[in-house]
């Protein structure tokens, strides 16, 4: 299991201006996009226990959902020829939506984004490549496996590039409307390198960050720093009801069923 802790305000600034119908391509971490998108957390946690009622009936666990334009894989750098061949699709059938790919610092180690990059660059495709730079491929620090620059992989290629170092879903949410309104505006692929932190482990204990760079990265808690906006009335009973919503979808997908299997499936 894969958290998103941390890096919230990433998701949550671009879904609050992108288009319900645009496509969206997430990862591995695809729990906090999937929320954010607008998904049911109950068809969420019902697929994370396996459960018929699922997301995808109980099959695809924690990293492999599909919900309305919503596609996830956990493989990294697998999304990206995807991601490019249904922004080909939209552009073919002139829908006038676009499609944003989240990939993280460590797909940038694979091969098979930067073809996707050319491609999407000669064909001028309405594609969106959200870069999360959450500092570590896992365990490896990102100083150890990117050489160069992130936004030089993309400028390579022609593609515009839009880079932010905040966790402020406000600025996040600048940010985003104006890549998202660049790149469907029929200029082709732009990118958007968002640095953040992830506070939790990679996937359930591979975590061998210090315990003073943990707590120092605490202070860009997205929660904190636009909870602070709010009154406290209001954010009591925000955060009330987002543990209502939670807890009730939890009671509800363990009394589920899981999938029957069928030998012919």
């Amino acid at each position: 299991t894969h958290t998103y802790i941390g890096q919230e305000a990433d998701a949550a600034g671009i879904f609050s201006v992108s288009d319900p119908e645009d496509v969206v391509f997430s990862n591995h971490r695809c729990h906090g996009h999937f929320l954010a998108y607008g998904g049911e957390p109950y068809r969420l946690v019902a697929e994370l226990m396996g459960r018929a009622t699922g997301l995808v009936g109980g099959r695809g666990g924690s990293q492999h959902i599909q919900w309305c334009n919503f596609y996830s894989n956990g493989i990294q750098g697998g999304i990206s020829p995807v991601a490019t061949g249904m922004a080909l699709a939209e552009k073919v059938c002139a829908t006038g939506k676009i499609t944003i790919a989240f990939i993280g610092d460590g797909t940038l180690g694979e091969g098979t984004l930067y073809e996707s990059l050319n491609i999407a660059a000669l064909w001028k495709l309405p594609i969106l490549f959200v870069l999360e730079d959450n500092r570590y491929a896992q365990t490896t620090p990102v100083e150890k496996g990117v050489a160069g620059s992130m936004a030089g992989r993309f400028s390579a290629f022609g593609i515009p590039v839009w880079e932010r170092d905040t966790t402020d879903v406000l600025e996040i949410q600048s940010a985003a409307e104006e890549t998202i309104r660049a790149v469907r505006s029929g200029i082709g692929p732009a990118s958007l390198i968002l640095h953040t932190h992830r506070f939790s482990a990679h996937s359930k204990g591979d975590d061998l960050r210090s315990s003073e760079e943990l707590a120092h990265i605490q202070q860009f808690d997205p929660l904190t720093i636009h909870g602070s906006r709010l009154t406290s009335i209001d954010l009591r009973k925000a955060e009330e009801e987002v543990i209502s919503e939670i807890n009730n979808a939890f009671i509800h997908a363990e009394a589920d069923p899981f999938p029957i299997l069928n030998a012919e499936f």
